[in-house]
């Protein structure tokens, strides 16, 4: 198979929640534990940071991954989803897996993927794990993909284990408490390792103080201990804490293991996430008169973040580009949208996309007036097509709405 013969049997042979939601998530770590030991488990010639969090672990990763890069070390980072392209999910120093590889490693571990019924992302991590271990990095920044406790990345032993925060989503898995949720993304605390905590809330802390306690693992709240933030080229205001997060996580890898970085290298990796690694669609600029920006906030504890710096831009008119998957609560999110703003309802292309009609007919009922579409990509080029040069146009809702953008 060519590679897109191959990533097209990986998305659809087998379970994957980026396209069935649901049906894709897997309640224990069998299947990983089985792979890996079929690969010789890479992920223990690893050094890795683990990051996990309701909102935010995929800036935080990031951030972590170009602080690393300024300080001269080899940095695997392991991402999810991915938003053009399979290969943006596994990269060293910002470049992404060679199509070589993923090729060579599917058709190598076919037979076992099927014979042991592997999952989309179960065959992910344990291919990020080989290629990292392949390419002897010297430390590996891991992001959870769902959860953390029954993740599948959830069998490494990290330097630090790191929790930016935690939100009501994915409740059908996780739980609908915030103390629930907290205790599943807790999970990924382990014994005598290192533990910072992004945010917290009083439902949140003394779940992850029980669980540090538990496995005896120091404990480091980012936002009580960090007071100078600096700046990032990451923009959006909830960088604001996924930045103490880093620093905090920074200043543990200094005092407790052997990896050196100065605060000046400290301060060039968040000024050039972007250029070091890649990162896309996080409040990214996509073009200026009129203002464009998207978004890929998709949850209650995003969204009102991301609209509330939405409030602090000045424009003669607002245009808004939306489209959300079929297991949103549409109930906690459209009500944070604002009213005063002319909508262009949409679905994304995937079998988890709302129906645009669905959408429009809930956002009426919170006063959210506009068209339907059928695609982003029509429901963009309205709005770009309606603003006049002083207006402003905000496109999101979903990751897989920015991923129909052009990004580039």
């Amino acid at each position: 198979m060519n590679y897109q013969e191959t990533t097209n049997w990986m998305f659809n042979q087998l379970p994957m929640y980026q396209l069935q939601g649901a049906s894709a998530y897997k309640e224990d770590l069998t299947n990983i534990k089985l792979l890996v030991a079929h690969l010789d488990n890479p992920q223990d010639h690893l050094k890795c940071i683990h990051v996990a969090g309701t909102n935010g672990k995929g800036s935080t990763s990031h951030m972590l991954s170009s602080v690393l890069q300024e300080a001269g070390y080899k940095v695997g980072l392991y991402t999810s989803p991915h938003l053009k392209d399979f290969r943006e999910r596994i990269k060293i120093n910002g470049q992404e897996i060679s199509e070589e590889f993923v090729i060579e490693f599917v058709a190598k571990h076919k037979d076992f993927f099927e014979a042991n019924d592997m999952s989309f992302f179960e065959m992910s991590v344990g291919l990020a794990f080989d290629y990292f271990a392949a390419e002897k990095v010297d430390i590996a920044v891991i992001e959870v993909g769902l959860g953390g406790r029954l993740d599948a990345t959830n069998i490494i032993t990290p330097l630090v284990s790191v929790i930016t925060n935690i939100g009501l989503d994915h409740t059908q898995f996780l739980g609908n408490t915030l103390e629930a949720i907290a205790g599943e993304k807790a999970g990924i605390i382990k014994p005598n390792v290192p533990a910072v905590i992004g945010e917290y809330t009083n439902e949140t802390q003394p779940v992850f103080l029980e669980k540090a306690e538990a496995n005896n693992a120091p404990i480091y709240f980012a936002s009580d201990l960090i007071s100078e933030v600096f700046l990032s080229d990451l923009i959006g205001d909830y960088q604001f804490h996924n930045k103490k997060t880093v620093q905090q996580t920074i200043s543990i890898l200094n005092n407790e293991t052997n990896f050196k970085i100065s605060t000046e290298q400290l301060k060039e990796g968040l000024l050039h996430v972007v250029k070091n690694t890649g990162l896309q669609g996080r409040w990214q600029q996509l073009g200026e008169n009129p203002k464009i920006i998207c978004d890929t906030a998709h949850n209650k504890h995003g969204l009102a973040v991301v609209m509330k710096q939405l409030q602090n831009e000045t424009y003669e008119n607002l245009h808004i580009v939306l489209g959300v998957v079929n297991d949103k609560d549409l109930e906690s999110i459209l009500p944070l949208f604002p009213k005063e703003a002319q909508y262009y309802f949409c679905s994304p292309n995937s079998s988890r996309g709302l129906p645009a009609e669905t959408l429009k007919n809930a956002a009426e009922k919170f006063s959210l007036k506009g068209e339907k579409y059928d695609s982003v990509e029509l429901a963009f080029a309205e709005a770009k097509k309606n603003a006049s040069k002083n207006d402003f146009i905000y496109a999101g809702g979903s990751t897989f709405v920015v991923a129909e953008l052009p990004l580039n």
